[in-house]
């Protein structure tokens, strides 16, 4: 089992090879980084535990100090889990003004010059089955979801903790 150090807004984790090829968290020199939706999952797998002052934080404790950090971790956890169960590869999506990119099962991440198939499939927005929004934030998700030749999903997450996913796309006529 991996053992990862609660700091501020991500767990930090020495590098773990089995980790990295499955695509969790984000190296960075010899360590892991891993994001609160990550590090929920794996904690619930038990693959990772996560110690704050040199205390063992079970799930419960993790997800109550990441929902004092962030008020959507329900919705984007259970998106992320989800996902990741149905054996997507997940990766933060913050970059891109999401919650989530996604590549399809089996794709290794990596930087620079890619396949076709190795680019991301899906840009992820995490919300509350109760969400509301604008045209306009509607139409800028779409468009930059396009503009990285992805598809844009609105994971919408129920009160049962369900998900249902609807794809939003641009069409000219």
């Amino acid at each position: 089992m991996v053992v990862g150090t609660l700091v501020e807004n991500k767990i930090i984790a020495k590098s773990d090879p089995e980790l990295e090829e499955r695509s969790f968290g984000k190296k960075v020199g010899s360590r892991l980084e891993l994001s609160f939706s990550e590090a929920l999952y794996l904690v619930e797998k038990e693959k990772l535990s996560v110690k704050k002052a040199s205390k063992n934080l079970p799930f419960a404790s993790l997800l109550s100090h990441c929902a004092q950090k962030d008020l959507r971790i329900h919705e984007k956890y259970t998106v992320y889990k989800d996902l990741r169960d149905r054996g997507f590869v997940v990766k933060t999506g913050f970059k891109f003004g999401a919650d989530f990119r996604v590549y399809s099962r089996g794709v290794g991440v990596r930087r620079g010059p890619k396949e076709a198939t190795e680019h991301t499939k899906w840009v992820v927005f995490a919300v509350p089955e109760d969400y509301t929004c604008s045209f306009a934030e509607l139409s800028r998700a779409v468009r930059l979801a396009h503009s990285i030749r992805a598809r844009m999903l609105w994971a919408v997450v129920d009160s049962e903790s369900e998900v249902t996913y609807y794809e939003v796309v641009r069409m000219v006529p």
